[in-house]
Formats: C-alpha cells, structure tokens, sequence
C-alpha cells in the first residue's frame, strides 16, 4: 500500500478489526526543503479500511503530531455498524470521529460517509492527557494560572461521554510542555523525560482510590523528590529521598506502577517504594525496600511505563511484563526485617493483598509467636486479628471498609530512614455524574467519608470498655434484667453461629464450658457494634447488620482459636496440660507465654475470648510457673481463676505439703460465689479453717454495728479453754437467741458442718485427740 518505509507514530485498529487508523511523519525537515516540499505536510493521518484494502480515507494532514485510539466501550462485542475513533494532537486538543460502516457482499466492510466524517471537540488547551484503555476514561490536564485542573471523561457503552470529575492540582505546568501517556511509545519524547520534562500518571483502584503521581527533577544530585496526590483521601504526600549512591549513568526518573492495592515508586537500583491507596494516612502500611530488596532484575536501569494495572513496558525495548508482589519474597522480608515499620507494613501486605490462604495465614501465625518480644511500637497479635477481620469482612457489604477497623494503631510516630514525609491538605474532585456504578460510586463514596471526618466512622471500642467495666463491677447504675437478658441472648447466638463457620475440631476447653465475663463482653459487643453500623448503614436492613454482625464477632473468636490452635500443633501439645503433677515442658511454657500476650491483646481491644481460654492459661500456669510467680500472675489478673480448673486442682492433686501450699493459695484467692461451689471438693482442716473463717466474716458482716445486749451464757461445746472457739460459738449462740438466721440465705452453708470443723481444727491445732 505504501511506496517506502515510513515512520510511524500512532495506530490503532477497532474492535470489529475491520478499520485501521494510521498517523505517521510524512518527510523530515530536511526533506521537505531538499525536495522542495513546503507545502506539502509534514504528518499524515489515514483512515485505512480493512477489506477492501485499497479504501483510504484522510483524517488530518498537518504539521502537528497525530495519536489515534479507537474506542471500545462494550468489552466482547463482535459486531457493530459504527466506530468511534480518538485524535490527540500536539496542538493541545482532542477530537472523537464517528465512522459509520455498511456490510457489502464477500465481508468487505466500507465507510458509509462519503463526505466528512462526523466529529466533535472532547478537549482543548491541554498540556497532558492519559488513557485508561481498560475502563475507557480520558484524564487530561489544562493549566490554570499557577495551578493545573485535572478533568476525566468517561466513554460509556451506549456511545456516549461524559466530563465527570475535575479536580485542582497544585502543579504548576508549562504551557509548552505537551505530554501522553498510555497512546503509545514515543522514543524521542521517553529519552527527553531524563532532562525534565514532565514526569506524571494516574493511578485508580478498584475500591474507589484515584492517586496523581508526580516527580519533577530535583536540584540536589543525591535526593529524588515525588508526590503523591490522594484525590480520594483530599490531601498529598511528599516524598524526598536520600539516594545510598549515585551513578552518572544511572536513571534519575522515578517510575510509578499500578498495583491496584499499591501505587509503586520505582528507582532502579535505588528503592522500591510500594505507597498503600486504601490505608495511606500513616507510613507504616507503606513499604520501602531498598538495596536488594527492591531489585527488579529484568528492569535494571531502563525507562518503563504502566499502561495497565500490574503491567510494566519496557520503552527501551518494547517488551510488556506483568508485575506483582511474591508471597514467599514478602514472608521472606518480613522474617528478617529488623524495624518496626518494615515488619507492619509487611504484615499488612500479606493480610490484605494476599487476603486469605491457609498456608500464608499459618505461615504468619509461625511468625507472630517467634516474634512477640521483638515488636516495640505495635502488637502483632492485634494487628493479625483486627486486619484478618477487615479482609473478611469487607468485602459483604459497601462502605463496611469505612465502619469497621483496620488496624489497632491510634497513631504512628516512626520514621523510614533516608525519607522525609511532608503532608498537605488539598481540595476535595468534584464529581459530576447520575447513576454511575463501579468504580465511579465508590470513589464518590470515598469522598462522601472525607467530608464526615472519616477517622470518627471507624467503629471504636470506649463506649464498649466503659458499659462492660460498669456491668463487671456491678455499679449501682445496673441495668433492667431485660437488658442483661438481651446482652446474654446476643452471646448465644454468636456461639451458635460460630458452630456454622468452623466444623473442625476444636482444642480442649475453648467453646466447651460457660464464661460469664466472656459472654457478657460479647453480648455487649454485638450491641454496641449493631447501634454504631445502624447509624451508617440504615438502607442495608436491620436483618442483614445482625447478621455481620454475629459474623463479626463469631470470626474474631475463630481467629483466636486459629492462633490457638496453630501454636499448638507447633509446640507439639496435647491434653496433658492438666496432669498437675508434672512440670510443664519448654514447649508448654512457650505456649504460656503466647497465650499470655493474646489476653494482653484482648485486654488493648477490649475483645471477648472463646470460653474455656481462662481454663487452659490457668492450667498451663499451674504446670509452668513457681508458686510465687503463679500467685503473682493471679494477684495482677493475668491469670483468672476458673471453676473447671480450680475443682480439677482441688480433686486430682494430693495433699503433700507443697500441694497443700498451692491449694491453699488458690483457695484463698477464689471469689466468694466460685469458692462455696468448689472447696467442697478438698477434704482438709485448712479448706474447713477457711470455710469457717469466711462463715464468720459473713456473720459479722450481717451483724454490723449491732451489740450484744445479752452476757455471753456460759455453755462450751468443748471442755477446752480455747478464745477463738468459744468467741464462735457464743457468736452463734447470740444470733441464735435474737432470732437471725442469717444462713437460711446461704444454700450452702450448714452451720452445724462449721461448728463441727472448728471444733476439730482447734483440737488439731492444740495437739488434742478428737473422738
């Protein structure tokens, strides 16, 4: 078709491949004067239709470069009598052609205009624009004084387009500077980039997330500057880095990747900075590898382009390579890494870009109980459960991501070696559209929580904390039985819900016995984190929020039991935790110290754990720690007392000296309500001296400041002069005559049982024979 070799600048082919669009340079400037040609232009623009191959339609003959990009707003779409062709033009504008084809016999397809084609202006005066071929969306820049306004059309399906959203940079542009992205490689224009020319690209996401990336040469030889621009979130991050090396030969130019989750800075040989979209406010959720952390070995000192998500082109060499992040090399980083910063970024990469896989999850879990004492600004257990949960609930419902925490971090105060952060806030885009769903409503969505001051939708736990403290304590502000009946039906059904989610079996006690504080914490929980979505999600139903809801809840519980059972398998563990008469093993004491730092987590949170967890933490301890440390533990609340595990001690252990000790300790220890139920089960003066003991206190109690008008009568149920006997049962016979009967109350108190041990107790403790 054509005489010689040509350059070619743009070309583009529909999606019925039956037209081509063609711009290519006609004669150099040389040429032109050398043939005498000046009135001849310099570059082309056809219009070439398929078969027949020799219909040729000419679109632009200018002196001014030509992109062509066909439109293909209906993905799969086979056959069509009408293409709508793009023109961009050096000249600063953009032009759509509407081309009408008609089917002749033998399959040729001809244009149907025998005049000019159809057209209109989409743009003018810009200076950069980018094509998102994939979602079919224009963004173009048009400077503005000392600001610049970024604008977006979106082609829709039925053919039509629409500006929606615009939006003020503050990026100051020079009017002669003309840059495109994504409209093909132009070589010239890629090497000029190195000496300044404008280095820009948008990035979006599927949640919602639109991002202008953007670097500008800096003036110091070993520091690279870019910004970030969160449109979604209103403000800019800017970004200056301190080079380890320089190298003359070495690219300066940032290049920015498109990861959907991540936005990715990328300097070869340099770092690789991975800047989270969805979460970006603190530092921490964002990765920056340096060294051979961020080698990319195929793109080593090479211009490269993103022209599509988790894609890279290689515009030395024309090669397209699919980028993404690996799982092992992320488990591998986060082992070895060695900062705070570095560690939770890490971990948040592998829980909320990998989502859920069995072996990552348990690969973590490994990782969290080697790591547990090496992590200083942040809890590792916190962080697993709190993002473990987003992930998995996220995706149920819309704008739950903007309802539910993600991270258990108020703030971060951290630093990244070698790079300083500046914030700025900047205006909110205005968007302009009607119905538009996907990515268009989220990113709405995404601004409609900015301006709500988004920090105070994510669901707290205060209110939480100060309602379960109130109930623990049992204020004189109690409830109606009503609302702690309703409380305590919220924590059934999340129990009942859990058997639904988890057919596995499950470790010995968790889920097998009551908790009352446990059930009480997720009844109050499930309230409470009802009311907060039914102030944000009043259109998703009242049936579909108690159902997130008990989700919510009854999946935190799993993932504790997942831990649990995790470490478990690791350490080798079985049932014999509660064989009292063995010492605990290495492994035992490990899993002690896990479980340990999963009830201070839960404590942070104020999260319920699976009942049972107290019974297992108790018996490990008993088996893991000297006495004075076990009663230390139990003293500062770190280990609670349990019915199971307390009757289980009191039964199963004899009664040698050193038991005698430890069951004497705990005895004493026990809640007044717990230790009636279980001291029945040690058969020894030192739990009936006990028993007596607090018989007597309770009398006293009920007795209070009254006196004793009556002399003491003078009966002894002993022939022995001991006070502390006979100031009891003259106690009891006092009583007696003034008609209180105080243990009529007490179920399980027998006052004849309690004479009867005093009695044998002091003759015990007086060397006396009793008979």
């Amino acid at each position: 078709m054509f005489e010689r070799d040509l350059c070619i600048i743009s070309c583009s082919i529909n999606n019925e491949r039956t037209l081509l669009a063609v711009s290519f340079r006609q004669y150099t400037e040389e040429e032109r004067v050398s043939r005498l040609l000046q009135s001849v232009s310099k570059y082309l623009t056809l219009l070439i239709e398929i078969h027949p191959i020799n219909n040729v339609r000419v679109l632009k003959a200018v002196d001014s470069c030509i992109r062509v990009q066909f439109l293909y707003p209906v993905e799969g779409r086979n056959t069509s009598t009408e293409s709508h062709l793009l023109l961009v033009s050096e000249d600063k504008y953009i032009e759509q052609f509407d081309i009408h084809v008609v089917a002749e016999e033998e399959h040729k397809v001809v244009i149907q205009n025998s005049g000019q084609l159809p057209r209109i202006r989409v743009a003018d005066d810009l200076v950069w624009a980018q094509w998102d071929m994939v979602e079919q969306r224009l963004f173009y820049i048009v400077p503005k004084e000392s600001r610049s306004t970024l604008k977006c059309v979106q082609f829709y399906p039925d053919e039509n387009c629409n500006s929606i959203l615009e939006s003020h940079l503050d990026i100051s542009l020079n009017d002669t500077q003309f840059k495109l992205v994504n409209f093909g490689s132009d070589y010239c224009q890629d090497q000029g980039v190195a000496s300044g020319s404008l280095n820009l690209q948008v990035s979006t996401s599927k949640a919602g997330g639109l991002c202008v990336c953007c670097s500008l040469a800096s003036d110091t030889p070993d520091e690279v500057t870019y910004s970030i621009y969160f449109l979604h979130k209103g403000y800019n991050k800017t970004f200056t880095v301190s080079l380890e090396r320089t190298d003359s030969h070495q690219l300066k130019e940032v290049a920015f990747m498109n990861l959907d989750y991540y936005v990715a800075a990328y300097l070869p040989g340099q770092f690789l900075h991975l800047l989270n979209i969805q979460h970006p406010d603190r530092l921490c959720y964002s990765l920056f590898l340096t060294g051979e952390d961020a080698r990319i070995d195929i793109l080593q000192n090479c211009f490269i382009r993103s022209p599509l998500v988790s894609t890279v082109l290689d515009c030395h060499v024309g090669s397209m390579y699919t980028v993404s992040i690996s799982e092992s090399a992320l488990l591998q980083f986060l082992q070895k890494s060695k900062r705070d910063s570095e560690r939770l970024a890490a971990l948040h990469c592998a829980l909320l870009y990998f989502r859920h896989t069995e072996d990552l999850e348990t690969q973590i879990i490994w990782w969290i109980s080697e790591n547990l004492s090496t992590c200083h600004s942040f809890d590792p257990i916190q962080e697993f459960i709190i993002a473990s949960l987003y992930w998995r609930m996220c995706p149920e419902t819309h704008n739950l991501d903007k309802l539910l925490p993600y991270t258990s971090l108020l703030d971060w105060i951290g630093i990244i070696p070698g790079v300083t952060c500046a914030t700025y806030i900047i205006s909110l885009p205005v968007l302009e559209f009607q119905n538009s769903k996907g990515f268009w409503e989220k990113l709405s969505s995404n601004l409609e929580s900015v301006k709500y001051a988004e920090p105070h939708l994510h669901y707290h736990n205060n209110v939480l904390r100060r309602e379960w403290h109130n109930l623990s304590e049992e204020k004189e502000d109690r409830r109606p039985a009503a609302y702690l009946r309703n409380i305590f039906e919220n924590a059934k059904k999340v129990l009942s819900h859990l058997d639904t989610l988890d057919s596995e079996e499950r470790l010995a006690p968790l889920f097998q016995e009551e908790d009352y504080q446990q059930q009480l914490l997720m009844g109050l929980m499930v309230a409470q984190l009802k009311d907060h979505l039914m102030r944000h999600l009043q259109y998703v139903g009242k049936k579909k929020i108690d159902q997130i809801v008990l989700d919510y809840v009854a999946k935190l519980l799993n993932l504790v039991h997942r831990i649990m059972k995790e470490v478990w398998r690791r350490y080798q563990l079985h049932s014999c935790i509660f064989c009292f008469d063995e010492r605990g093993s290495a492994g035992e004491f490990a899993v002690f110290h896990i479980m340990s730092r999963i009830l201070e987590a839960a404590n942070g949170l104020c999260m319920p754990l699976p009942p049972g967890f107290h019974t297992l933490h108790l018996g490990l301890g008993v088996r893991c720690l000297p006495l004075h440390t076990l009663l230390h533990y139990i003293d500062n609340g770190v280990l609670h007392l349990t019915e199971t595990c307390v009757r289980k001690l009191l039964k199963d252990l004899d009664d040698t000296e050193k038991n005698e000790k430890l069951k004497f300790s705990i005895v004493t220890r026990l809640p007044e309500a717990l230790g009636q139920k279980v001291c029945q089960f040690w058969d020894h003066p030192i739990n009936a001296n006990v028993i007596a003991r607090k018989y007597v206190k309770l009398l006293i109690e009920k007795l209070g400041n009254r006196q004793c008008s009556r002399p003491i009568p003078e009966r002894h149920s002993v022939p022995v002069e001991f006070l502390p006997l006979n100031y009891l049962t003259n106690m009891l016979a006092e009583i007696e005559n003034q008609g209180m009967h105080p243990y009529e109350k007490q179920d399980h108190i027998n006052v004849k049982f309690v004479e009867e041990t005093a009695l044998k107790h002091t003759v015990t403790l007086l060397g006396l024979k009793y008979s």
